[in-house]
């Protein structure tokens, strides 16, 4: 093989250059591609564990190719691929102790893996940013976070992690409904308009549609509406602030003597039950 490239004119050499540049990147596009169908199978799907391997493991894969093809183009202008390795080797030792944060970031991205901190596919904020884990590398953990943005947390950053295995918070907003018959009616439907319009005025809040349930009456006799919203975490406040104002100027308009704290904003806590293939996992990270 060395004889036959050793035959090769400069430009010969140059083309082929380019040639494996060329294939290592179509490789790595392939393996990417791959990396994103197995992900998305239904293998994947009921094992959320390889889903983060995958993207690691293809992160790794990636860097490999790009590096072999790094040390073949060098070797072509007359570096020795011992040479090549032996430098990367004392490089990396340099760069280890000058960059501490990129050794940092692999040896977390390992740690998070094989303690099993969170997947993709999970909702979790990680050093004060929200959203779902969407990729996973070496250096980078990538969330899409409630407006739709991409988040790179460094994996160093990775310090304190809060999963929300539902993948939403529950806000509850009670609404105490008036004793008369038609002010009741036309509470509730102030109440069902309010909340079709909550989405638009406050984008970026709900992670589903909002479920409206009742009338409810308590052990006192109170009967009440209630609004189900499932939110991202740390997004409630503009339904304790805006929503709940809104909701009760609207209602005032209907019920002149209508009482504020009539009108509230609570989150629900509920048992979680794990589904049965990964309740053992999830049941030890939710303690």
């Amino acid at each position: 093989m060395t004889e036959l490239l050793a035959d090769l004119s400069i430009w010969q050499r140059v083309l082929l250059v380019i040639a494996v540049a060329i294939g290592a990147h179509l490789l790595v596009y392939g393996v990417r591609l791959s990396a994103s169908r197995a992900m998305s199978s239904n293998v994947a799907a009921h094992i959320s564990k390889s889903r983060t391997i995958i993207s690691l493991v293809t992160s790794i894969i990636v860097f490999v190719l790009y590096f072999g093809a790094g040390g073949f183009a060098l070797s072509e202008i007359g570096v020795s691929l011992k040479t090549y390795f032996a430098s990367a080797s004392i490089l990396g030792l340099a760069v280890a102790f000058g960059s501490q944060g990129l050794v940092q970031d692999v040896v977390s991205g390992l740690t998070v893996v094989f303690t099993d901190l969170f997947d993709i596919g999970d909702v979790v904020e990680i050093s004060g940013q929200v959203g779902v884990v969407e990729k996973f590398g070496m250096r980078f953990t990538v969330l899409r976070n409630p407006m739709g943005a991409e988040v790179f947390v460094p994996n160093r950053s990775i310090t304190n992690v809060i999963s929300y295995p539902r993948g939403y918070v529950r806000c509850l907003v009670d609404v105490v409904l008036p004793g008369d018959g038609t002010q009741a009616e036309d509470v509730q439907k102030t109440v069902q308009d309010l909340t079709r319009s909550a989405l638009e005025q406050f984008p970026g809040i709900a992670r589903a549609e909002p479920e409206i349930t009742g009338p409810h009456t308590t052990s006192v006799g109170k009967t009440y509406m209630r609004i189900k919203f499932r939110i991202w975490p740390g997004r409630g406040a503009p339904l304790e602030g805006f929503f709940r104002q809104d909701m009760l100027q609207a209602i005032k308009r209907v019920v002149p003597d209508y009482a504020d704290w009539m009108v509230s904003v609570n989150y629900e806590v509920e048992s979680y039950v794990a589904p049965r293939r990964n309740r053992r996992r999830r049941s030890t990270r939710s303690t």
